[in-house]
């Protein structure tokens, strides 16, 4: 004597819930993940920092990429993955301040070539003070490739 409907046929599967909890899990999983993603220049040798420590922290970010032109001795910058014009800093620094927004939390990473002179990075430095952001991070490697 078992339980259940006493049929003799194949038991049914109940799909709605497994679905419900699905869509919970996806919902969970999408909230605690950060929405802005990073794009990296991969073409960057960043300088060897052996005391430096990982953020672990999901805070929105903006990213500053500068790779160094060795053949015109000259910085490249870029804002994620699109150039920016450093002839043109009024608009760097309106684009920062627009993404900065409200967010207190929201900070700028600067991802700068090894090669790269001071000065650019100070540039780049610049572009986010002036735009009001207050927790500006430096890129580096704790090892050397």
């Amino acid at each position: 004597m078992a339980g259940g409907s006493g049929g003799e046929g194949e038991p049914e599967f109940q799909v709605a819930p497994m679905i419900d909890v699905l869509l919970v899990l996806l919902i969970f999983f999408m909230s605690i993940t950060s929405a802005q993603v990073l794009r990296v220049d991969k073409g960057i040798n960043l300088p060897v920092a052996p005391h430096g420590t990982k953020r672990d922290d999901k805070a929105a970010a903006g990213l500053i990429n500068i790779s160094w032109d060795k053949s015109q001795a000259n910085a490249r910058f870029k804002l994620d993955d699109r150039e920016l014009n450093p002839q043109q800093p009024k608009e760097i620094i309106h684009e920062l301040r627009q993404r900065k927004g409200s967010n207190e939390k929201f900070r700028l990473l600067i991802r700068a070539d090894q090669n790269c002179h001071a000065k650019f990075i100070a540039e780049a430095l610049g572009w986010g003070a002036a735009a009001g952001i207050d927790q500006i991070a430096f890129a580096g490697l704790n090892h050397s490739n």
